[in-house]
């Protein structure tokens, strides 16, 4: 261990990140902007084409910050998996998707995991980023690396340390926010927080893997049920003729005991509709059922025909049927000013107004096209709202002019209160969620 933990201290250990999408390949900038010799391991040639070019994929990496690093050595990009026999440090970053019946899909870490098993060179520190149930680092990583004779503690290490990225946050970093880690013994602890604590402001250190990987579950799970509040309240408030956005926003001025949450067009991205599905399964298998994830997962669910309903109540309320209609989706990344499009909602309301009859297109500025059903649609101008009978507002981009497209449009349905104060100018035109 001492040999290693020297060479982490002295920011000599080559580390080679598992994954270089949106979580890896910002991790990768920043261990190499801390003095590490990095390497990107990505089984996409395309994105290896673009690191070795100092050219960025992810828009939370400018290539101002990548190309430095590349052409100075520091940073490299290989889909060789021999690269792992060269590692000190091994960061795995790879997907944590569901399945086809919504139960974790682990095998992108067991394939990585036995890639690392195949070239490990002890001594090596091996830690786990990618989102997975409690229990999963010590059951099933720790056994595929201790194949062969291997043994914990001497010829590898092992720790999780749950990924926090949030794409587009400008004010939270990889550096200044708190990074947790559990080790698989204290050995293990130590140099992984030896190794963070090169790259990130604060280390927080768990007992366990296991209390690691529960920690990013409550984190999200947290979000996820109280999204799943607050977007029941808007289909009440709906029954009720009230304004959703005026009794939380109401609410929100109590300085205790409250937290605003706002309602939207269903869940999106890579965490928050995915990681309490871990949760929920690990305990199925211990006969416990999780039902305030179950209930939200339900209602955050329907919340894109909720989108539907009220796209087919405005223009019912106009004599016009959705059957026929020109819809344009305004916004169809899953949030605010990223292209990121992964678990949008967007997708699913798109379709169900395409099985309605109606004509869909969508406008996003920062997404060019996407593929559905297999088609391809291109973003169109949001200048041409006023060609379309309803203008659906599922995402909230600060780059698109909203006022200028509700000027435009006959027919507003605003799934995120960006019209608000439009809503006076424009009586009768916008409808909220």
């Amino acid at each position: 261990m001492s040999t290693l933990a020297e060479r982490i201290a002295r920011r000599q250990a080559e580390v080679v990140v598992v994954g270089a999408g949106y979580v890896g390949l910002p991790l990768a900038v920043e261990i190499a902007r801390a003095g590490f010799p990095t390497t990107a391991l990505e089984r996409d040639p395309e994105k290896v084409r673009a690191i070795a070019a100092g050219r960025s994929y992810v828009r939370d990496v400018p290539a101002k910050d990548l190309a430095p690093l590349v052409e100075g050595g520091r940073l490299r990009a290989t889909s060789d998996a021999a690269t792992l026999a060269r590692a000190d440090v091994v960061v795995v970053c790879v997907p944590t998707p569901l399945n086809k019946t919504r139960d974790p899909d682990t095998s992108f870490i067991v394939a990585a995991a036995d890639q690392i098993a195949a070239h490990l060179r002890p001594p090596q520190l091996v830690v786990l980023e990618s989102t997975t149930f409690p229990g999963f680092t010590r059951e099933i990583l720790v056994p595929r690396l201790a194949a062969g004779g291997r043994r914990l503690d001497a010829d590898f290490f092992v720790a999780f340390s749950p990924e926090r990225t949030d794409p587009g946050n400008t004010r939270f970093t990889i550096r200044n926010t708190p990074k947790v880690i559990g080790g698989s013994s204290a050995p293990s602890l130590a140099l992984a927080s030896a190794l963070y604590a090169t790259f990130v402001d604060r280390v927080v250190p768990v007992g366990s893997t296991d209390a690691a990987e529960m920690v990013k579950l409550l984190e999200n799970t947290f979000r996820a049920v109280n999204i799943g509040l607050v977007n029941e309240v808007a289909m009440m408030c709906q029954r009720l003729g009230l304004d959703t956005w005026e009794i939380i926003e109401a609410a929100a001025t109590k300085p205790f005991g409250f937290m605003p949450f706002y309602p939207g067009p269903g869940l999106g991205g890579h965490c928050i509709p995915v990681d309490p599905r871990y949760l929920s399964w690990k305990l199925k298998t211990l006969r416990y059922r999780t039902r305030f994830i179950e209930l939200a997962d339900e209602v955050n669910s329907e919340m894109p025909a909720f989108v539907v309903m009220r796209v087919a109540d405005a223009l019912n309320d106009r004599r016009q049927a959705v059957n026929g209609s020109r819809i344009l989706v305004a916004g169809v990344a899953y949030k605010r000013d990223v292209d990121d499009v992964r678990e949008s909602p967007a997708f699913e309301i798109i379709t169900l107004l395409r099985a309605r009859g109606a004509t869909v297109d969508f406008s996003d500025p920062h997404v060019g096209s996407i593929d559905l059903a297999g088609s391809t649609l291109a973003s169109v101008s949001p200048e041409r709202a006023g060609d379309y009978d309803c203008v659906v507002i599922v995402t909230d981009h600060g780059a698109l002019d909203y006022a200028a497209l509700v000027d435009a449009a006959r027919l507003v349905v605003d799934c995120r209160n960006v019209t608000g104060a439009l809503r006076a100018r424009h009586p009768g035109r916008i409808v909220p969620l």
